[in-house]
């Protein structure tokens, strides 16, 4: 699993090999993470001052979601762009095992320069789009450039850092890599040209494309954008300008605003100490219950959950503190990593969850009733992991896991801290009264500014270490979604979500709609393990969703079903991203995690089941709050 899994950034390649060049790549890396942590507080700002505008002041900023937009797309190629640079793009490094040990470096190194490819594929593909929009205007009268130059800059960065990365490999592997690369493209090509007949269709590209980078180990986001870009490539009749154009779409909307806002303002609670705190006092009240540090990890990645939004940021947060102190007592750290995995899974659908925003967006199912009709799914399923890790679990002496004992009372006082931003998220959820993306912000300017006054914790460096971390995790995230809505572009020009549209229609039509749901959920488990869970929810929630309410399943429950069905097979082993990203941070091995892990898979399975033949356990609370 590539380094982007982990919260914390990933080390630079070893530039310094290049000389004065090596130290101009490092700087270009800086600067481009700094440039795209000062865009994504300058977003916070526009959004949180537009609801001020709006709610309180009613007088409407009209510009600021124009703004706001051309902003987030400028953060998600610039912070896409060094994380090139840091070689922190998710993909499935263990994909890398099918093949022989000797042909592993090969692979990186063919790995690095198609990502060099892509990125310069995206760059000359937004110059043609540039051109060809040359003197358009936005709704509100703004240039249209001002989306489309941050994706010819973040593609002209990104050009230069991967070519940089593929060259710091080996002199003779780079090479041959890149003649390898280059004399199978030539290959394609002139099969396709002196044999026309018998030509590879865009399809055929697009799907071994997909593929078979994907088992080399190319990071997800590339992956996906490869197999558009190779589909776009083969069928003279699209012109260039859409590849870049539908990249850039996937990532122009103001609803995904509320993802890197969450996960920024969740990352705030870690770094202001709010995090720190509130595990140390569940330790003091639970550590000698019997499984109590079990307990503690199910409680924390709930509470987490609901207010980051990623699950890599809740299983850093609670991960990166319980984990010593689950050494330290002696206990089995390979236990405790298989319950933070399985926690994460539970956690799915816990408000603000950032694949809910993203079901609610592509599926266009309410956002804010999701997030009601995750809430008692959660519970359950939290319910079932807590009873099985009460059974395995064992007493503890909490003084031994502790190297702090703050005082009762702060601690009381921290905790009430955050639950307060808690209830400011739910009732601006269950309210209505305010989109979920500016929840999100309100929720940043609360963990940054209570928070900081509460704890008095946050310096001028750390915060700028917080938006530079938080803007390149949500790049990592929004760049995969981007990169998925082309992919999705060329299958819907194939019309393969019309022919499987009409063989799932046929099915669940034939066997009813609870078989129907638990095809929709084996799928979903499928693709949820082999892909991150933004592009498995972008490429299937639109088309599944429809079929579902013909059928009379409540789009609530589906989308409850759908999410939590993605997280098994995202955290379960043996290719599960989200438990390599898990053993990473708890420094575990996935092999030594998976079979304990088990039972409380077992567990979640069993929960899925319930929530997918008992309907209400979804859809009672949102009917309470009057928005089933």
């Amino acid at each position: 699993m590539s380094a982007s899994l982990e919260t914390l950034q990933s080390p630079l390649p070893p530039f310094a090999a290049f000389g004065w060049a090596g130290r101009w790549l490092a700087g270009m890396i800086a600067l481009v993470e700094y440039i795209s942590a000062l865009v994504l507080a300058v977003d916070v700002a526009v959004v949180f001052a537009s609801v001020i505008c709006r709610y309180f002041l009613q007088q409407p900023l009209d510009w600021a979601e124009e703004v706001a937009r051309a902003l987030m797309v400028t953060q998600v190629f610039l912070g896409a762009a060094g994380m090139v640079g840091r070689r922190g793009h998710a993909g499935i490094d263990a994909a890398r095992g099918l093949f022989p040990a000797r042909w592993r470096p090969y692979l990186v190194q063919l790995s690095a320069w198609i990502i060099a490819a892509i990125a310069a594929a995206i760059f000359a593909s937004s110059i043609d789009l540039l051109i060809e929009t040359e003197g358009q205007t936005t709704p509100f009268g703004m240039p249209g450039w001002i989306f489309i130059y941050p994706v010819m800059a973040g593609g002209l960065i990104m050009s230069i850092l991967a070519i940089a990365v593929a060259l710091t490999g080996p002199a003779r592997t780079a090479w041959i890599t890149l003649g390898a690369g280059i004399a199978l493209v030539l290959a394609v090509w002139g099969w396709n040209e002196v044999m026309p007949a018998a030509a590879l269709s865009p399809f055929a590209l697009l799907s071994s494309a997909f593929l078979g980078s994907l088992a080399i180990g190319v990071p997800i986001a590339f992956a996906l954008a490869l197999s558009a870009l190779l589909y776009f490539l083969a069928d003279p009749s699209l012109p260039m300008s859409i590849y870049s154009q539908q990249l850039m779409a996937g990532s122009d909307h103001f609803v995904l605003l509320a993802v890197p806002f969450f996960v920024l303002a969740g990352l705030a609670m870690e770094a202001n100490g709010m995090s720190a705190r509130l595990i140390e006092l569940l330790l003091r009240l639970m550590g000698r219950l019997r499984g109590g540090t079990n307990l503690i990890i199910i409680v924390a990645t709930a509470f987490f959950s609901g207010i980051s939004g990623s699950k890599l940021a809740d299983i850093a947060a609670v991960g990166g503190i319980i984990m010593p102190a689950v050494r330290k007592t002696g206990q089995d750290p390979n236990e405790a990593a298989g319950l933070l995995a399985s926690s994460a899974i539970m956690a799915e659908t816990i408000p603000p969850c950032v694949n809910m925003i993203i079901f609610g967006f592509v599926a266009n199912v309410s956002i804010g009733g999701l997030f009601i009709a995750g809430l008692v799914p959660a519970a359950v399923l939290a319910a079932g992991l807590a009873a099985v890790a009460v059974i395995y679990g064992k007493r503890i002496d909490p003084s031994e896991a502790l190297t702090t004992h703050t005082p009762l009372l702060r601690l009381i006082g921290g905790a009430l801290v955050a639950l307060v931003m808690v209830a400011l998220i739910g009732r601006g959820v269950t309210s209505g009264v305010a989109t979920s993306t500016e929840i999100s912000a309100f929720a940043v300017v609360y963990a940054l500014a209570v928070g900081g006054l509460a704890f008095r914790e946050l310096t001028l460096r750390s915060l700028m270490r917080l938006f530079v971390r938080s803007a390149s995790m949500a790049s990592g995230i929004l760049f995969i979604v981007a990169a998925a809505s082309s992919f999705s572009f060329a299958l819907t020009i194939e019309q393969i979500p019309r022919y499987l549209s009409d063989g799932l229609t046929a099915f669940g039509e034939a066997n009813g709609a609870r078989a129907y749901l638990l095809a929709a959920a084996a799928l979903m488990i499928g693709f949820g393990s082999v892909l991150e869970g933004a592009p498995a929810l972008i490429i299937w929630g639109p088309l599944l969703t429809p079929i579902a309410q013909r059928l009379g399943i409540h789009p609530l429950q589906f989308g409850t079903v759908m999410v939590i069905s993605m997280g098994l097979g995202l955290f379960s082993p043996p290719v599960g991203l989200g438990l390599y990203a898990t053993c990473a941070i708890t420094g575990t091995e996935t092999t030594k995690v998976a079979r304990p892990m088990m039972k409380y898979l077992a567990v979640l399975i069993v929960g899925l089941a319930l929530l997918i033949f008992a309907p209400e356990l979804s859809l009672w609370l949102p009917g309470r709050f009057g928005l089933r």
